[in-house]
């Protein structure tokens, strides 16, 4: 089982935690991570693109000329698609990007994200993260006593408000309860801080 440093806030070592093996010991899988975070990054499109078809372009009513005699090409209305402002053919409508991996590969996803971290050493496990008010301050000099000056995703136990709070105005940084984290969000920052509650809460529903 992978050991890690158990700090407290202030970034000392108070111990160390042992992590369950199939969850942040797995060798991970590159290509299932990378299928994860495409259907994540798919279901976050909006997809509220839109143009307008033939029927719904304004004007052309009636037919331009008559079908015979003018020598010119027979026209049914001056809003089809080949005329300066007629509709458009094929174009985007509205619809949903999103589709669903099936549930396997996605627990296997989010394992191998978790064990990619513990490989690159990027992983931070807190004794507790907790503030009597939200103090933004207070969580930049706890990120200070961790040396973290990059991109960090904070795991807690439950959504914990004053640490949100907290945290919301620093660059950077994200903050997650244990049942939100996922693929996109472990592998896009640099660090990974996460409390010893959501430790053992990831791994109950994972392991």
């Amino acid at each position: 089982m992978p050991k890690v440093a158990l700090l407290n806030q202030a970034g000392s070592q108070v111990g160390e935690i042992e992590l369950n093996d199939s969850v942040f010991g797995i060798e991970p899988n590159n290509n299932v991570m990378f299928e994860a975070v495409v259907a994540q990054r798919a279901s976050l499109r909006q997809g509220t693109h839109k143009t307008k078809i033939r029927s719904e372009v304004a004007g052309g009513g009636r037919k331009p000329w008559r079908q015979k005699g003018t020598g010119r090409a027979r026209q049914g209305s001056i809003r089809s698609p080949q005329w300066r402002g007629g509709g458009t053919v094929f174009g985007p409508v509205p619809r949903s990007y999103s589709y669903k991996l099936p549930k396997k590969v996605r627990r296997l996803a989010i394992k191998s994200a978790l064990s990619s971290k513990v490989l690159a050493e990027d992983i931070l496990v807190l004794e507790n993260l907790a503030f009597d008010t939200p103090k933004t301050k207070e969580f930049a000099s706890v990120l200070q006593g961790l040396a973290v000056n990059t991109k960090a995703l904070i795991v807690t136990e439950a959504l914990n408000e004053n640490v949100a709070l907290s945290a919301r105005n620093i660059p950077g940084i994200t903050v997650v309860p244990a049942e939100g984290i996922n693929v996109l969000d472990v592998l896009n920052h640099d660090k990974l801080i996460i409390t010893k509650a959501a430790v053992e809460k990831v791994e109950e529903v994972l392991a």
